[in-house]
């Protein structure tokens, strides 16, 4: 399940959702793919394969490991690592596709018989769609519901997170945002409406698995960081795990990924300044909904644009208004960013919320620097509330660590080892042992 950031979601918004897959009458490639599942190799070991979109699939380990597989004309899948496109030498074989029978690595696998139940329930006054996938047998176990980021695509069908947990003993709980998917309703980015949402799906997934649903809580990504806590501030849960989210606003998200963008490019305090500048600039833009402060903008363009740390110059949403024509950012922006609540402040809801949390973070997050939420998640910790923080450093948005291209760009290349793990244990017991919460 790999999450989209602030930026990216306000990047894909662009995109005419009738042509993408996931959206309501689109077929999506893993709905009919007979590979998609998650496999028990003979070695003793645990494989997940999913489609990936375009003829491809994606296959991932517990341990971070992936690689995207394509189909060669002898039949055989050839691995290319990670979302690279370099070669990793892993090959995949299908033995028999409907009976679950494949080699990887010239390793026997036989795909799980998990069970999948799909359902249409009620959201917040639209019909929303949903997949629970439980282990197989009869023992009670944890459930977990699976609490979108700021994607529009369906999560029933792109979230391998929902067999690569269920492989683990758990019971998980996917459903299409309002919105996409199968989903019913207008996409909206809205915080309280999505929590609602988010409730809905709990109850529905406590529902399905009946006498075998024990603990319940929340997994919410990047803008289900926001949305998750609200959630269980409402109702309470369990547990809830925030994967790459932060308990600042969107706005100072913002400001906090250009501060950090600014310092990993060596500038200094001057350079730092004038940033924020243009970020307090964009913030007001914004704010307005896009209907003033643009010429405070453009005087900032000309009087920033050839010092050489303005190309640097990024964030969430900061770079597209530096780089789009005011018309197209005035006709089309509001749309994009509809129902954000820019200035929300989550620290309300945190500072109320008394079910254990475990907060996982990238080191190298650019889109959401981590490290404003975790001092103010320390301080919560002081406080007494039940809280759990994990930091991977190598890591970037979305939980993957990356190599430096030819381009300079970033090629994310897997999953941190023990990320998986560390969510599994905790949805399991609670507990944070040997977590810290620095």
């Amino acid at each position: 399940m790999r999450k989209l950031s602030f930026a990216a979601a306000f990047m894909l918004a662009a995109i005419p959702l009738a042509a993408t897959a996931g959206d309501p009458g689109v077929p999506t490639p893993q709905a009919s793919s007979c590979l998609t599942g998650s496999y028990r190799m003979a070695d003793g070991s645990t494989l997940d394969i999913g489609a990936a979109g375009a003829g491809t699939h994606r296959w991932r380990r517990p341990d971070g490991q992936t690689g995207a597989l394509v189909r060669q004309d002898d039949g055989e899948w050839i691995s290319t690592l990670g979302w690279t496109e370099r070669p990793d030498g892993h090959r995949l074989t299908v033995s028999n596709c409907k009976q679950g029978r494949i080699r990887f690595d010239n390793v026997a696998g036989q795909r799980e018989p998990l069970v999948q139940i799909d359902t249409r329930f009620q959201g917040s006054g639209v019909a929303l769609s949903g997949r629970l996938t439980l282990p197989p047998g009869d023992a009670t176990v944890p459930l977990v519901v699976l609490v979108h980021g700021a994607e529009r695509s369906s999560a029933i069908d792109t979230y391998s997170l929902q067999r690569e947990l269920a492989s683990q003993g758990i019971g998980v709980f996917a459903y299409d945002k309002r919105g996409t998917g199968r989903s019913e309703g207008r996409y909206t980015q809205d915080y309280l409406t999505l929590a609602i949402d988010a409730i809905h799906a709990m109850h529905e997934a406590k529902r399905l698995a009946g006498k075998r649903a024990g603990r319940i809580g929340y997994q919410g990504g990047s803008q289900g960081g926001w949305v998750a806590p609200l959630a269980a501030r409402i109702e309470s849960v369990d547990f809830v795990i925030v994967s790459f989210g932060l308990a600042v606003s969107p706005l100072d998200e913002d400001r906090e990924a250009i501060a950090f963008d600014m310092a990993r490019a060596g500038f200094g305090p001057d350079a730092q300044r004038k940033a924020d500048e243009i970020a307090s600039a964009t913030a007001a833009i914004i704010e307005s909904n896009f209907t003033e402060g643009f010429g405070r903008l453009d005087a900032l363009k000309e009087k920033y644009g050839t010092e050489p740390w303005f190309p640097f110059v990024r964030g969430n949403f900061t770079s597209y208004l530096i780089s789009t024509p005011e018309a197209v950012a005035r006709r089309d922006f509001p749309a994009l960013l509809e129902g954000v609540p820019a200035h929300y402040d989550p620290m309300p809801v945190l500072s109320n919320l008394d079910v254990p949390q475990l907060w996982i973070f990238g080191g190298q997050d650019r889109d959401a620097p981590p490290f404003e939420t975790l001092r103010r998640l320390r301080e919560l910790k002081r406080a007494g509330l039940p809280i759990a923080t994990a930091v991977f450093p190598h890591a970037d948005h979305g939980m993957y660590e990356f190599e430096i291209d030819a381009r300079g760009e970033r090629a994310s290349t897997r999953q941190p080892e023990g990320y998986l793990q560390m969510m599994v244990d905790f949805i399991k017991s609670g507990r944070s042992d040997g977590l810290e919460s620095n």
